[in-house]
């Protein structure tokens, strides 16, 4: 059974893992902002007892980051897997109007917070069981792929991301714990819109086998839901 950490997951993708987790045997300590509203997610506590916790995180927040990290002692001994899922997506962004507010906080969710929050939490991923990082990128962050000018905010956050992931694979290299950017393809979801062409349960049943086939050789890369390497 392993110990799975799974920011964002009141909605979307990250709702479809903390399901599919729970469906596959994992412990899932799931987080999001409200908790108290994430009615989809609570209903899988009663459905999966004892395997599922549900904390509140503000993964842009030190503060409430600080506050997970000391939950956590209370509920595992250590973790085998942290996704971080959370992220957000401003919309309407054009050039000549991109506001520098909205820019730093996208950053602080995107970027900085999921950075953070595996610092914080490695200690008890060191402890874990061939442990594992996988931050949630997207291929609009890929430099060799960008075609036009969209989700400015968005694209800068998830390009640092993505040297985010390759200095912790570097840091966490000598302690076993590998780490993966992750591209989740465009998927239907709320924040994918109902254009997008991958269902949440096909995207996260891909990721999961990524996740679970990494090792050293895989740490530092940015990797699709179908196993297919991204370039940067």
């Amino acid at each position: 059974m392993r110990r799975v950490l799974l920011t964002g997951a009141n909605r979307g993708i990250g709702l479809e893992f903390a399901r599919q987790l729970l469906d596959g045997g994992d412990r899932v300590i799931a987080t999001c902002r409200h908790p108290g509203q994430a009615g989809a997610l609570n209903a899988l506590v009663a459905a999966h007892p004892n395997r599922l916790h549900v904390l509140p995180l503000d993964v842009a927040s030190e503060r409430s980051r600080n506050e997970l990290v000391k939950e956590l002692q209370l509920v595992t001994d250590g973790l085998d897997v942290l996704i971080n899922n959370a992220g957000v997506l401003p919309s309407g962004e054009h050039f000549g109007s991109v506001d520098g507010k909205t820019l730093a906080d996208t950053f602080a969710t995107n970027t900085i917070g999921p950075f953070a929050l595996a610092q914080a939490v490695a200690p008890m991923l060191s402890k874990g069981h061939s442990p594992r990082i996988a931050n949630l990128s997207s291929v609009l962050g890929s430099i060799t792929r960008n075609e036009a000018f969209r989700t400015p905010s968005y694209a800068i956050s998830k390009s640092a991301l993505n040297m985010a992931t390759m200095l912790l694979a570097r840091a966490l290299a000598e302690h076993g714990v590998h780490v993966v950017a992750l591209h989740p393809g465009w998927v239907r979801t709320e924040m994918g819109g109902k254009d997008a062409q991958v269902e949440p349960a096909d995207a996260v049943r891909g990721l999961l086998a990524v996740i679970a086939s990494l090792d050293a050789r895989h740490s530092g890369q940015f990797i699709d839901y179908l196993g297919q390497p991204v370039p940067w």
